[in-house]
């Protein structure tokens, strides 16, 4: 069969003159555009001598032509390896020694610096910047429209995503094409997608969310994205007139709900709104059902599995929840020490088995193996419990769990007291080394501007709350958490910064 997930997208393809991307400068870029334009870098790609299996490594910024990359090297058979922009020169150099990619593709502007560490890996190095412009374009220029498709199947390697690393060295996961397909059309089907649909994208694409839940999900749909090359408020309240749907992270929203032209009735055409990649604060649920009359559908996914669970399109959509496992996804929570299962409302560590789960980690089958269960289920590590209704809570990584004087504490509990308070904005819980409990449980706290909020003050109202083993030692009044660029609090970050705390 010819490369697996693209012919199959392909498929589902409406006409060839309907829009796939808008950009906010008006640029169309329809099926017809992309089937001719990715078949012009998949010659480009063959032409520079990738193989099938062979990785391409793509370091660059969001752009029309960056989506057309990825589907341009499905359909010549090669393994894309997208790689946060962020990241400096000597964390490329990990990743490139890593992956051994036959091509490495970056914004024009880190060239220079990334032609000595790419050849040292044997890899060669195109350009392609944010204007869709570079030496991998000038090259697919002069390529016929038409390629054929090497044939790839459902089990072989699409992509490799990094890991964010929040916790030791990053590791290649690696996606196969049923990883990625499966999930897209249990999405389209679970969130109701349609031919119909515009979705506005302002995430990145080097990450999952953006990248296969909300690029794949479009694509088998036959739908159409307005496409931002970052987030801004202002640009998004310009455009969500033209929009059906929205998928972000929690800080889309908060920033969305400070915006004074958020009202119901500039929401009211809108269909659905999704957050991802991190957790969503209850209030800012609570604001948003309150200023728009809709209730956002939070879901919960992984590097490693794509999308496991989602609030319901229909029903009650939880505050605090991430919903019920997705169909074909079997969800468990046992205890993280001897595996066994937990009665329903026990807080344990989160195992996952579908057609969602990733092949295992890229040259690492210590890790894969440590990894999984015999049985074939993935060890998440996250912490959480089902409900009686059977939704989900994620109460905090494995890694966040803080034990205390030979007791566990969750942070999230901790967590949500906090939040609760007058004047807090969020709260972050974690743990760092104690001479007498081994840790200490430690808290820093975002207040509202201009709001009096006291460390001692949460102190003592956290007394007739928790029980004293789960009470913060120490709190810290702060600006900001630290984040990646996904938006999800950098505990390893606190954890560093404060870890000589409480050392006599």
């Amino acid at each position: 069969m010819p490369s697996y997930l693209f012919a199959q997208l392909a498929a589902r393809m409406p006409a060839a003159d309907r829009p796939f991307i808008e950009t906010p400068t008006g640029r169309i870029i329809t099926y017809g555009d992309l089937v001719a334009g990715t078949g012009r870098i998949a010659h480009a790609l063959v032409a520079r001598g990738v193989g099938p299996g062979d990785r391409v490594a793509v370091q660059v910024e969001k752009s029309p032509e960056a989506v057309m990359l990825y589907l341009a090297c499905l359909r010549a058979g090669a393994v894309f390896l997208p790689l946060n922009t962020a990241y400096t020169l000597a964390e490329l150099d990990y990743f490139l020694g890593d992956a051994e990619p036959a091509l490495v593709v970056c914004d024009p502007k880190s060239r220079d610096g990334l032609v000595p560490v790419a050849e040292r890996y044997g890899a060669r190095v195109d350009t392609l910047d944010a204007a869709g412009k570079g030496s991998l374009m000038e090259r697919a220029a002069g390529e016929a429209p038409d390629f054929a498709d090497v044939e790839r199947g459902a089990d072989d390697l699409a992509a490799i995503l990094y890991t964010s690393g929040t916790t030791g060295r990053s590791k290649g996961a690696m996606l196969s094409h049923d990883n990625l397909l499966s999930n897209a059309l249990t999405l389209v089907d679970y969130w109701r997608f349609t031919s119909a649909d515009v979705l506005l994208h302002a995430l990145p694409i080097f990450h999952t969310h953006g990248l296969f839940v909300a690029t794949n999900v479009i694509l088998a749909a036959g739908a159409s994205m307005l496409f931002l090359p970052r987030f801004d408020a202002d640009e998004v309240m310009r455009l969500l007139p033209k929009a059906t749907a929205m998928m972000g992270v929690p800080t889309f929203y908060v920033r969305l709900l400070q915006h004074e032209g958020l009202t119901r009735e500039a929401t009211r055409h809108m269909r659905l709104f999704v957050s991802g990649s991190a957790p969503l604060l209850a209030d800012t649920h609570r604001e948003w059902r309150e200023r728009t009359g809709h209730a956002i559908l939070e879901r919960y996914g992984m590097t490693e599995t794509n999308m496991n669970t989602s609030n319901p399109y229909e029903g009650d959509r939880v505050a605090g929840t991430v919903g019920f496992p997705l169909p074909g996804v079997t969800l468990r929570v046992v205890d993280p020490e001897g595996g066994q299962a937990l009665p329903q409302g026990e807080i344990g560590m989160i195992e996952v088995k579908g057609p969602n789960v990733f092949k295992g980690y890229w040259r690492n089958p210590e890790k894969t193996k440590a990894e999984f269960r015999d049985d074939g289920f993935f060890i998440t590590g996250d912490l959480g419990k089902v409900d009686e209704r059977g939704y989900v809570h994620i109460v905090g990584r494995g890694k966040d769990l803080i034990i205390t004087g030979g007791y566990n504490v969750y942070p999230k509990e901790v967590e949500s007291e906090i939040d609760a308070m007058p004047g807090v904005v969020e709260s972050a819980v974690f743990g760092v080394p104690h001479p007498d409990f081994g840790e200490g449980v430690t808290a820093a706290v975002v207040a509202e501007k201009g709001a009096s909020v006291d460390a001692a003050a949460i102190v003592k109202a956290l007394e007739g709350r928790l029980a004293k083993f789960k009470q913060p030692k120490h709190v810290f009044i702060v600006p900001e958490l630290p984040r990646n660029t996904m938006g999800k609090v950098q505990k390893n970050v606190l954890r560093d910064t404060y870890k000589d705390l409480y050392a006599r």
